[in-house]
């Protein structure tokens, strides 16, 4: 597995759109409108390859000082249960050395996060109408 930054409107940016596109708006029926947003130009996007083929991706924004939040994690149904999206989310917390995370977790992926570290807050709250929490990892 290798993970690449991908710059917004590059080639690796498609794929990672491709593959945010594939995930949530083919399996997960997100309005296709509720997928891109105007972060999108300024977020670090990650890209993780297996082999030569994109299998993952997430964007991470500076959303105060020494706080990152990560988003739009996805990642391929072929390659997921194979340690791909815990692969990824470590690659982001280290291109964020000494950050704290913040995420909004769908339901289902809680006890994904909880392994990772992350600890959820507040009450649950829909986002293109799928349930979410809040999840926070302090910096290390």
């Amino acid at each position: 597995m290798r993970i690449v930054e991908a710059v917004y409107e590059s080639l690796d940016f498609a794929g990672c759109f491709a593959i945010r596109w594939e995930v949530f708006v083919g399996e997960q029926r997100v309005p296709p409108d509720d997928e891109q947003d105007a972060l999108d130009e300024t977020a670090r996007h990650f890209l993780l390859f297996v082999g030569d083929e994109p299998a993952a991706t997430a964007r991470a924004v500076a959303c105060a000082p020494g706080v990152v939040k990560i988003g739009r994690v996805a990642v391929r149904k072929p390659f997921r249960r194979g340690g791909v999206g815990a692969a990824l989310m470590r690659g982001v917390e280290a291109a964020h050395p000494g950050a704290a995370f913040v995420l909004d977790a769908q339901l289902q992926a809680l006890r994904f996060y909880e392994t990772l570290g992350y600890v959820a807050e507040g009450p649950e709250f829909l986002d293109s109408g799928i349930p979410h929490r809040r999840m926070l990892k302090p910096a290390s």
